[in-house]
């Protein structure tokens, strides 16, 4: 990995632990996310001539931390910094921001940046949108890609968010037992949508993007202690880790995305299917069904399928039809169709997807699964079409070229039918 590659992930994965500290400090949002950007500019200048620190996280929050109160000494000239209620007792020792990140000191840091940030006052799409802005540093454009909105919604979104919390007097401080409970589902929505956008990676991307979805199976870990008994929390734990195990099958040595029909099995991380198994299966004994637990029940199935044909894909169909009864979605009825086309055929299951084309129009995976079901049925005009149209709604070079190779076997297939009739 290049010297920027390894910076931008140690800055993605340091950013929950550095601003959780930081905002600990100064008690003000706008100020920690401030001090980390400037830590973050140091970094991208010293690490490369001095490399990489001990402890990157504890490296930012104390870079941070000092360029912000020069700053607030700039700005204030002779005035003193604020009294010492209004801040922390961070040390200043570099011994005790040196510790260890998985130790208790900073789970409480980025447990109350999470909590803070899906505060009741704050309506769902706007803590979540908030969240993935401020723990996980996404840019607007990529919560704009999770959330199937345009980037100027998105924007207005976070900017709102931002907004109603500078002005609702949001005390910075871990809440009780009773308002974690409320703001929990927000919460884990965050955290989930923090691992797809690091599994939705691809390409020289994928392996960049990584630390996203450890940080996001780190979070659900550290969600789960404090809800232990959550059968949702144990499903949206159990559901990341089933999904990130098959991390290095995904993708071929050039970086093309690999169907999961077609990955090469004996790389998946067995360790961590065997623990995610395991929580799904105590998840379902508290016989509390959730989306969550829904979802990694079907990552499971494909998980204990030791060959493509061993897939239970009627069991995978009856869970998704359950998942549209209880959280509907386009795209659940979307991934519904891939589990119908294996039952039922590619006829049943492009008449199930029809109906979604208005809402799902700007969505690649939409025209790259309605072409494969065209190209099934024999409708290689059609699905052309469709192809064309996913190429150009590709996020990643990794889809697009993923789209072309279909492209490729339809004109093949053509180019065959043309020389047998001898045109």
């Amino acid at each position: 990995m290049t010297d920027a590659a390894w910076i931008d992930a140690a800055l993605t994965s340091a950013r929950p632990q550095a601003v959780g500290a930081l905002l600990r400090y100064f008690r003000d949002l706008d100020t920690a996310e401030e001090a980390f950007q400037n830590a973050c500019l140091r970094a991208l200048k010293n690490w490369p001539q001095n490399g990489p620190p001990r402890d990157p996280a504890a490296w930012l929050i104390m870079v941070g931390r000092n360029v912000a109160i020069d700053d607030i000494r700039r700005k204030r000239k002779q005035q003193p910094l604020p009294e010492d209620e209004a801040i922390s007792d961070l040390d200043d020792a570099e011994e005790r921001l040196a510790e260890r990140l998985d130790g208790s000191h900073y789970r409480d840091d980025i447990l109350r940046l999470l909590f803070i940030c899906c505060h009741p006052d704050l309506p769902a799409t706007q803590q979540i949108a908030l969240a993935l802005r401020v723990v996980s540093g996404l840019t607007v454009k990529q919560i704009a890609r999770a959330f199937i909105v345009s980037e100027a919604a998105m924007e207005q979104r976070i900017t709102r968010a931002k907004a109603r919390v500078a002005g609702a007097d949001v005390p910075f401080e871990t809440p009780g037992a009773v308002e974690r409970s409320e703001r929990l589902a927000a919460v884990a929505a965050m955290i989930y949508l923090i691992f797809n956008e690091g599994y939705s990676a691809s390409g020289d991307t994928a392996e960049i993007r990584k630390p996203l979805c450890e940080e996001a199976i780190r979070l659900a870990r550290l969600l789960l202690r404090l809800f232990q008994s959550e059968p949702e929390i144990m499903g949206l734990t159990a559901l990341l880790m089933l999904q990130h195990a098959r991390a290095a099958a995904r993708f071929d040595a050039e970086g093309a995305v690999i169907l999961l029909d077609d990955q090469d099995r004996s790389l998946w991380n067995q360790k961590m299917i065997a623990e995610g198994l395991a929580l799904i299966d105590k998840a379902m004994r508290h016989r509390q069904s959730g989306p969550y637990q829904i979802q990694a029940a079907i990552a499971a199935l494909h998980a204990r399928a030791a060959r493509p044909e061993d897939t239970d894909w009627t069991q995978i169909d009856l869970l998704y039809g359950a998942l549209e009864v209880m959280q509907p979605s386009p795209v659940v009825t979307l991934n519904r169709a891939v589990a119908v086309s294996k039952v039922r055929g590619a006829e049943a299951a492009l008449e199930m997807i029809e109906p979604l084309a208005s809402r799902l129009s700007n969505y690649f995976h939409f025209f790259g699964v309605r072409g494969a079901f065209l190209m099934q049925l024999g409708r290689n005009e059609d699905a052309r079409i469709a192809f064309d149209r996913a190429i150009a709604l590709a996020n990643t070079s990794a889809e697009a070229a993923h789209i072309r190779m279909h492209l490729d076997r339809l004109m093949r297939d053509s180019a065959t039918r043309d020389a047998k009739a001898g045109k």
